[in-house]
């Protein structure tokens, strides 16, 4: 059957994660975070920020703020996102795939509210995607299989026309499951020639 919905990843396909283990890192390093101990409150608090009931501010008491720093809280904020960083290859790709007419265009991701918000702006996706589909809005997060049920459900979107394109090999066990097509993203010529084999043409001449 012909693809008719397509589901993007943001972080690590459409841009850089948003506050993944590398931005956690870097975070540590430049403002002299102990390791242990502020990945354990990260720990603590991801699944509860992700899902959208806890704010950005909550997280930061609970993980960097719950004792004196040096440094302020704006600081830590523009730090977490400045890490946010556009593929501009795949966002190009995203954007020929709509201008084609020939696809529902959706995210499928696991965000917290505020980092979110601000990579939807910051990477124009407003243009491209009809719907987002992010874990702070659902209340679930991936690999749970909910998550994808809302996504299929909400969007009207048969699974075995639906392909799901994700950086993150178990993130697309549970889609399989439910029948949708998969795409493990590496970068994005690969990703143009595994679309091109399920016949999702990029060209807006396919029209």
């Amino acid at each position: 059957m012909s693809i008719s919905h397509l589901f993007f990843d943001i972080g690590g396909v459409l841009g850089t994660n948003g506050w993944s283990s590398p931005q956690r890192r870097r975070a540590v390093e430049r403002f002299g975070l102990d390791p242990a101990e502020f990945e354990q409150q990260h720990r603590d608090a991801v699944g509860t920020f992700e899902q959208g009931r806890m704010t950005l501010d909550e997280y930061l008491d609970s993980t960097v703020f719950y004792r004196e720093r040096d440094f302020s809280r704006e600081a830590f904020v523009e730090f977490m996102l400045a890490e946010s960083r556009p593929d501009e290859a795949a966002i190009a790709l995203a954007r020929r795939l709509a201008d084609t007419g020939k696809y529902r265009m959706m995210t499928l991701n696991n965000e917290s509210l505020e980092l979110n918000r601000y990579r939807i702006e910051r990477f124009g996706l407003q243009e491209i995607f009809e719907a987002f589909f992010s874990s702070c809005w659902l209340g679930f997060t991936k690999p749970s299989r909910r998550i994808y049920e809302l996504a299929l459900g909400i969007s009207q979107a048969r699974p075995e026309c639906a392909v799901l394109i994700d950086d993150r090999s178990p993130n697309l066990v549970p889609a399989r499951a439910l029948g949708m097509r998969t795409i493990h993203f590496t970068d994005c010529e690969r990703l143009a020639g595994e679309l091109a084999a399920l016949g999702v043409a990029h060209s807006t001449a396919a029209k």
